[in-house]
């Protein structure tokens, strides 16, 4: 067997099961498989070979599942692909080929069962990976954060449970004013490169990644800037997303053997961590930019979002959103959630009519990192909080954001009921970035590092206690 040509990477992680992508390669008139075996670390036997063919149509991946794992528990695990000239048959026949399996041996935590146990995160967005010709420029620039994020995850307690990734994994546009890219062969191409890079690689063969696109995946500013030539682009964009970061994420249902289902019928999505849950929205492909009804989440997101804020148990709820919820730019743009105010009203007024507590906001998007705290001028137990983290690394042409870049000094929003007011909880992180949330039975620790790992910031924003 060869080792995969990207990945594996983690995606979606539960207490007994976990999602792994990886590609391989083809040539002409042979058949391509994946495979992936693994064991409880300290075991000596293997587990049966999980197998699947690989695709042109989905560019030589698949996504394997690995089922009836243990909780809170390190597993190892081989991955990678093999060619045949005829198809081998189903999975039992492929347990039975002397397979010569890749000597790289991975490893995965499952999560943990027991609620109120201590979780963290790492949360980054915004990594610029200029290409030109397929091959990256300073390609240690693009993927020097990831060996830092790395080292903290090794050595992290309590233990690192997932990597968000809010938005502009890869840009399909960085060279629109001279080549833009529009070809599907050459958007996949980019993920091929970006994915493989030796840092993240490393990273994401051990830590469960979740991801969701924002406009750097299509175009700058989608959809306000697009015309009608944009639809092939917008088709092959979305083809990509699909192949490299929707396909492991939970977006997709299993099968009733245990498989992913290939069907995906939208990218936003929810997942489950012990007491805390994340609902991830998709606030760039459902959006409705009619004057008479502005939207940022089409009707079905924003019902199912706040319906999960209304009736989940949950201790702790973040929200990611790949542009911001709060505060709003100084400059005069609509692309974030400024730009879509009445939606952000109606969530606000669920949030504060419910009492729901513990409601943070998670996203990245304007190349600066903060924490920010909303509070209701007429409710004094209304209170959400924002914590953005970007860029992970920045392009030299783009400036990174500052405390003047937001409007600080008037109220979010105003209604009969009273103002929503926001103030900033930390200093505006000008730099290339990520930020680490540890989650314990009192707090949320924000400890934002840069790409040597060095503190730049902590803050510690207090839990509420409450039934909601």
């Amino acid at each position: 067997m060869f080792k995969p040509t990207v990945g594996p990477i983690i995606g979606h992680t539960t207490t007994n099961h976990a999602r792994i992508f990886l590609r391989g390669d083809s040539s002409k008139d042979t058949h391509a498989f994946a495979g992936i075996r693994y064991r409880r670390l300290g075991d000596e036997h293997w587990s049966n070979g999980v197998f699947a063919e690989l695709e042109k149509a989905r560019d030589m991946s698949a996504v394997l599942v690995l089922n009836d794992l243990a909780a809170d528990t390190v597993h190892e695990y081989q991955a990678g692909w093999f060619s045949a000239t005829q198809p081998v048959g189903p999975a039992e026949a492929m347990r039975e080929l002397p397979l010569k399996w890749p000597g790289k041996i991975h490893s995965l935590r499952t999560r943990s069962n027991q609620t109120g146990k201590p979780r963290a995160y790492v949360v980054g967005s915004c990594r610029y990976l200029r290409l030109t010709a397929g091959i990256a420029a300073e390609p240690h620039l693009g993927d020097r954060m990831f060996a830092t994020i790395a080292t903290l995850a090794e050595q992290a307690e309590p233990p690192v449970s997932a990597m968000l990734m809010t938005g502009d994994q890869i840009y399909v546009d960085d060279l629109n004013f001279i080549a833009p890219d529009r070809e599907l062969k050459d958007i996949l191409l980019k993920y091929r490169v970006a994915f493989s890079q030796p840092n993240i690689a490393k990273l994401m063969s051990a830590l469960p990644t979740y991801m969701i696109l924002d406009d750097h995946e299509i175009e700058d500013n989608w959809p306000a800037n697009k015309n009608k030539s944009d639809d092939f682009l917008y088709a092959n964009a979305l083809n990509a997303y699909e192949v490299y970061q929707a396909s492991h994420g939970p977006a997709h249902e299993l099968c009733h053997d245990g498989q992913v289902d290939r069907k995906l019928d939208k990218y936003w999505y929810l997942f489950t961590d012990g007491d805390i849950e994340w609902f991830v929205t998709d606030s760039r492909t459902r959006r409705n930019l009619a004057a008479s009804d502005r939207r940022i989440l089409d009707i079905e997101q924003e019902q199912a979002l706040c319906a999960w804020l209304i009736n989940s148990s949950a201790r702790v709820k973040f929200v990611v959103t790949s542009v911001m919820f709060y505060p709003d730019s100084k400059r005069q743009g609509d692309d974030a959630w400024q730009g879509f105010p009445e939606q952000r009203l109606r969530l606000l007024e669920t949030i504060r009519s419910h009492g729901i507590r513990n409601v943070f906001f998670i996203s990245g998007d304007v190349h600066g990192s903060l924490t920010s705290r909303l509070t209701h001028s007429a409710d004094p137990d209304f209170e959400i909080h924002t914590i953005v983290s970007s860029p992970l690394c920045n392009s030299r042409l783009l400036p990174y954001a500052k405390a003047s870049t937001f409007i600080l000094d008037q109220p979010l929003a105003r209604t009969a009921a009273g103002d929503y007011r926001h103030e900033l909880t930390s200093e505006v992180i000008s730099q290339d970035n990520f930020a680490h949330l540890i989650v314990d039975s009192g707090q949320v620790q924000v400890r934002y590092h840069d790409r040597e790992g060095n503190l730049l910031q902590s803050i510690n924003i207090k839990l509420r206690e409450g039934l909601r």
